[in-house]
């Protein structure tokens, strides 16, 4: 049996598009909504029928993860501190870059992991972000124990993707990108915002329309095997 999994990804622009939620959810049905970029003392318990599973707590802009409460059951989140840039080290404190999350799909048992990750800005190299990305597939195995996993938020990974493609391969890990940009300032454009799966089957992962966020939000949608 096989079962539709929506997942929304979206960073907030430093809490700047946190207004927009209601109609996003409203408008693009979604299991689970993963936010980047956000202030966590500024954020609902509930979002229009999806619930509030855990977000960051040391982090000025962070992680949160909500999921619809009739759908799933919540077996548990986890936080994670990964390697840190030179941007964190000087600049506001981002210590907690995976927020992830188990699941039970209460129509046909199955149990999957939801991860919601932002890695380092520009500022760092693609080879501390590629780090961080293996840190984090290393956290999400010791937690998954062999459950489908997707990992979804902002990569900033613009250049260089197809090798990323296939380190991540050597691993276990499919990479899907959305056709269109998913950021877009001051006239630069770019992928920014994907996800990384194992053990399902991804149907397609689209831009949604961009808002006050410099971000485009994107929605995932993919299958697990129960």
């Amino acid at each position: 049996m096989e079962s539709d999994l929506r997942i929304v990804s979206y960073n907030l622009r430093e809490h700047l598009a946190i207004g927009e939620l209601s109609a996003l959810v409203d408008t693009h049905t979604m299991d689970v909504l993963c936010l980047q970029e956000c202030d966590s003392t500024d954020i609902p318990e509930e979002i229009l029928g999806l619930t509030l599973a855990a977000s960051t707590k040391t982090n000025r802009l962070g992680l949160a993860l909500y999921y619809r409460k009739d759908r799933f059951e919540l077996l548990g989140t986890s936080l994670f501190a990964l390697m840190k840039s030179m941007h964190d080290r000087v600049m506001a404190p981002a210590h907690e870059r995976l927020l992830a999350a188990r699941l039970r799909d209460l129509t046909t048992g199955q149990e999957l992991i939801v991860a919601d990750f932002h890695a380092a800005p520009l500022t760092a190299s693609n080879a501390l972000r590629r780090k961080q990305i293996g840190l984090a597939h290393e956290k999400l195995a010791e937690l998954a124990d062999g459950v489908p996993t997707v990992m979804v938020g902002d990569f900033n990974y613009p250049w260089f993707r197809a090798g990323l493609r296939k380190h991540l391969l050597k691993t276990g890990y499919e990479l899907s990108i959305t056709e269109e940009p998913t950021y877009a300032r001051s006239g630069f454009s770019g992928h920014f915002d994907f996800a990384t799966t194992m053990g399902m089957k991804i149907a397609s992962v689209l831009s949604l329309p961009q808002g006050k966020s410099d971000h485009r939000p994107i929605l995932l949608l993919a299958s697990v095997a129960a």
